[in-house]
C-alpha cells in the first residue's frame, strides 16, 4: 500500500487508487452536489466552493477570514498533519483554489488529482455514491505562508520590476479588453497572458499538459523559474489552477492575487493596459 504521507503535488488516478485505504488521507471533492451524489472517489468529503471565497463587491474571490476558514476546515476534519488530495470536474480550478488556500495557511502534503473526477473514472477508479460524514476537528487556520499571497499594493509596488512576472490566466479576449467583466477592460500593466485551459490536455480528460510543453508555454512568455510569478484571473479561480501548475513545475516563488481583475478592473485609481 502506498503512503499518503508522500503524495506528490500532482497525483495520477492510478497512484491515488493505491492509497485509498490510508486513514491518514483527506480527500476533498469540490464538484457540485449533484455530481458528488452521482459518484465520487471513495471516502471523499464534499466541500462547497462558496466556502472558499469571501465577497466584498466588486471583489468577488477574496481569501476568507481565518475564523471562517477555521470553521470550514474543521468541518472537513482537517488537522495540520493530514495529507489532502483535492479534485473536481471542469478542469480542477476549484480544487486548486482549495490547495492554494491551504498553502497560504502553511499546510503541507497537498496534492491535486490530475484530471479530476473525469480522469479518475476514465482510469477505472471506483466510485462511491454514499456520503461519509467526516469526523470534525478543531483546526485553527492561520496565515502562516503570506509569501503565497499578492494584494494590489504588493503588485503596485512591483510593476516594471524585471524579476517579477505577472501572469494573466484569463481568455485572450479578456486580457485584450474585448471581453469586459469589470468597469474597465484590459490587464495589469506588464502582465502576459496564458489562458488557464492551455495548460490542460483535452485528449487526456483535462490532465496537465506534459511538463515540457508547460515549461515552453511559460518560458516563451518570459515566465521563468528565476522570477517571482504573480498569477491572477477574474476571481482567482482559474489562476489558482495555474498557481498549482507552477508549483508542480518547481517554481519556488509564486503568489496568487485573490482580488484579481474583479478588484483591479473596478478601481479607477489603478493603472491598466489593453490591446
Amino acid at each position: 500500500m502506498s503512503s499518503a504521507l508522500n503524495l506528490p503535488l500532482l497525483i495520477e488516478p492510478e497512484a491515488l487508487q493505491a492509497c485509498l485505504t490510508d486513514p491518514a488521507m483527506l480527500i476533498v471533492d469540490l464538484c457540485d452536489k449533484v455530481r458528488y451524489a452521482v459518484g465520487h472517489v471513495p471516502g471523499a468529503v464534499p466541500l462547497d466552493y462558496a466556502d472558499l471565497v469571501r465577497m466584498e463587491p466588486p471583489a468577488m474571490g477574496l481569501l476568507p477570514t481565518e475564523a471562517q476558514l477555521s470553521r470550514v476546515l474543521s468541518r472537513l476534519g482537517l488537522t495540520p498533519e493530514r495529507p489532502v488530495v483535492a479534485y473536481n470536474d471542469e478542469g480542477n480550478g476549484r480544487a486548486a483554489r482549495l490547495l492554494w488556500t491551504l498553502a497560504v495557511l502553511g499546510h503541507e502534503r497537498l496534492s491535486l488529482l490530475n484530471g479530476g473526477i473525469d480522469a479518475w473514472q476514465a482510469a477505472g477508479g471506483p466510485l462511491e455514491t454514499s456520503a461519509r460524514p467526516p469526523v470534525p476537528s478543531a483546526y485553527a487556520a492561520r496565515v502562516l505562508n503570506p509569501e503565497a499571497i499578492a494584494d494590489r499594493d504588493y503588485i503596485l509596488a512591483r510593476l516594471d520590476q524585471p524579476d517579477v512576472a505577472l501572469l494573466d490566466t484569463r481568455t485572450p479576449a479578456e486580457y485584450a479588453g474585448l471581453d469586459v467583466r469589470a468597469a474597465r477592460g484590459g490587464h495589469i500593466p506588464g502582465a502576459v497572458n496564458l489562458n488557464w485551459t492551455d495548460a490542460m490536455d483535452p485528449q487526456r480528460h483535462l490532465r496537465f499538459q506534459p511538463d515540457v510543453l508547460l515549461r515552453t508555454l511559460l518560458e516563451t512568455r518570459g515566465v521563468t523559474p528565476d522570477k517571482e510569478v504573480i498569477v491572477y484571473c477574474q476571481t482567482h479561480h482559474r489562476s489558482a489552477h495555474t498557481y498549482w501548475v507552477l508549483r508542480h513545475l518547481g517554481y519556488t516563488r509564486v503568489r496568487g492575487y485573490a482580488g484579481a481583475w474583479s478588484e483591479w478592473g473596478n478601481d479607477p485609481r489603478l493603472p491598466i493596459e489593453s490591446l
